[in-house]
Order: structure tokens, then sequence, then C-alpha cells
């Protein structure tokens, strides 16, 4: 098998969630994903595949003794699914004698489950660093978990990637002209952090230092309703286009809610950059309003063909900067600036 140039010891396996973003990163690398092999009860070869009671069976086709193996699956929806295919490819490979398992996890999912909001409910986000250490996971690499303090959940170390360096360069190369007049802003309270860092990756871009000027729409759930509602705007909006910066979209009803606000507060043009598309039975639909010019997300999900061809949605691929992180992990080199530690 051909190997990227000194990369004798390192085997890219991926599961069935995003393919084609593990086949990029072996690009990119030069290195060919590991063959992994899934058989039904019926004989019938899936890669990776089910019995017909739904259970994953997996076979790794090469050897990885002694290796160092980097298994790449998203735990996006079907959430479960993926998840125990993981844990599965985890314990193969654990019992095949590989030197070191480095999940990549591009999108963890659970990570909104992340602390105790009311009595009797789980710290799932908790439960799944357990799964993954208990299958045998001596590593994890992810980007942007929905909170920071899940990387304290895990015993081995994690990894953390920022997209907001990624997308912040993308905007100025790829569109420049929404710099010209632009206001970063949160689409809700918790995220005002994130929506300051991009504020300050694009001020580094554009001007060499300080950052954009920064708004928040705050809102709150109406659980009577059940639907989120706006109770104010805190910055200037009016007469500047906007960029609205979140974590995840998933139905895109906060998004809209946002825009179609920032809009009524005088908002010239409203564009957005979500790091993971969910995107929800519906979502496309929500999205499709005059309120919302653009909305970047990235690959870090496999995105279904409707998506793609979606005018208003614009992918950003995140294959290189894993493929970076990937390398230096593997080389023992410094992840400090992949990080992305940024003072606020």
């Amino acid at each position: 098998m051909p190997r990227g140039e000194g990369f004798d010891e390192l085997r890219i396996l991926s599961g069935s969630a995003n393919l084609p973003l593990a086949q990029r990163i072996g690009e990119i690398l030069g290195v060919e994903l590991c063959e992994a092999d899934a058989r039904c009860g019926n004989g019938t070869s899936y890669a990776p595949g089910q019995f017909p009671d739904g259970e994953v069976r997996v076979q790794v086709q090469q050897t990885v003794r002694g290796k160092h193996v980097f298994v790449i699956q998203p735990t996006s929806p079907p959430v479960n699914d993926h998840l125990m295919e993981l844990l599965i490819l985890v314990d193969a490979l654990r019992r095949a004698a590989c030197r070191e398992i480095c999940a990549v996890i591009p999108y963890l999912g659970y990570a909104r489950q992340d602390r105790k909001m009311m009595g009797r409910v789980p710290i799932s986000a908790r439960l799944v660093a357990d799964l993954l250490e208990a299958a045998g996971v001596d590593r994890v690499l992810t980007m942007d978990l929905h909170a920071g303090q899940i990387q304290g959940f895990f015993k081995v170390p994690l990894d953390h990637l920022r997209s907001d360096r990624m997308l912040a360069k993308y905007i100025y190369d790829q569109h420049p002209e929404w710099l010209e007049n632009l206001t970063v802003a949160s689409p809700d309270i918790g995220g005002v952090w994130r929506a300051r860092r991009m504020a300050k990756r694009l001020g580094e871009l554009v001007h060499g230092s300080g950052e954009l000027p920064l708004a928040l729409v705050v809102m709150q759930r109406d659980e009577a309703r059940k639907e989120v509602v706006v109770k104010d705007v805190i910055g200037t909006v009016s007469g500047r286009d906007v960029l609205l910066v979140d974590d995840i979209l998933a139905s895109g009803r906060t998004l809209i809610t946002a825009a179609e606000e920032v809009v009524r507060e005088g908002a010239t043009r409203v564009f957005a950059a979500c790091t993971h598309g969910v995107f929800t039975p519906g979502a496309l639909e929500t999205l499709d309003t005059p309120w919302l010019q653009r909305v970047l997300v990235t690959d870090t999900i496999a995105h279904r063909d409707e998506v793609r061809a979606a005018p208003q949605i614009e992918i950003v691929s995140v294959a290189e900067f894993f493929a970076d992180a990937i390398r230096r992990i593997y080389r023992h080199e410094s992840m400090t600036d992949l990080l992305a530690y940024l003072s606020l």
C-alpha cells in the first residue's frame, strides 16, 4: 500500500459516517484508507454493515499490529448508530494489537448534554467519554465542542480544534465584500465567546489587530409555546452587515429568528457561519428565507445531496485542518497553534 512520506506506521480507518472527509484527509497525507469489512448474517458484504437485526460486525482487512491508527467517525445523526459503530471499530483495533488509537470525531454527538439542568437527567457527554475510553481509545481529536468543559470528561488526551481561524480565513479570501461594514453577532448568550473569537480573527486579518464590532441577540425559550423568542439585541447592527456565528445548525430556527430580528433592527445583509451542519428534516426550508443571504458550514458532518445543492448553503472543508492535526500527533509535534488558544 503506498504510504505518504514518513507515515509507514500510520493507518487511517473510516467509519461510515463521513467517508468523503476521511478520503480527502488520506489524499492530503498521501495515505490510503485502511480497508474494513462488515458482513450481515446473509453473507452480503458492506463496509461497514449490519446483521439483519441491526448489529454491526467489523473486520479490519489489513494489519494494524504495532501501528498508530486514526479512526475518523463523527457521531452525527443517526447518532447512536454512528457512536456504536465507532466503539466497535475501536474494540476491533484494540484486539488487533495496534500501538495507539486516536478517535477522530469531527462532530461529537451528545455534547449538548454536558451538565444537569434539572433533576433526574443524565450527563450524557460524560457517559460518551467513558464509553470511548472503555472501548480502548488512547486519544481523541475533535472540533468545536458545544461546551469546552467536555475536555475534562476525558482521562485520555483530547485535542480540541477550533474552526474560527479557518472560517475567518475563508471569509477573508472568498468573501472580502462581507468585511467592508461587518458586525459579528451571536444568536444566543451562551455563544457570545464564540462570536468574539470570530470577531478577533477577522479583525486581525482585516486590520492587523483588534476585533470587528460585536453584537448579541438575547433569546429566551418560551416553554408554553415551545419556541424561542427574542428579548433584545445588544450592540449596533443598524446600517451594517451582520455575520451570525454558531457551532451547530440543526433545525435552523434559532438562526432565522436571530436573522429576522437584526434585520428589524436595521441590518443591511445577514450571513451565518456554523461549524456543524446537522440539518434536521425541514431545516433547508426554514433557512430558505430573505432574512439570510448565505450560510457557511463545514464538512465535519457528511451532507446530503439536497444540502450540497441548496443555493444558500456554502460548504467549507476541514480536511486540511484535520490532516495537519493528524500529521502533528503522529510525529509528536506541537499542536498549540492548531488548538488556537486565543485570549478573550
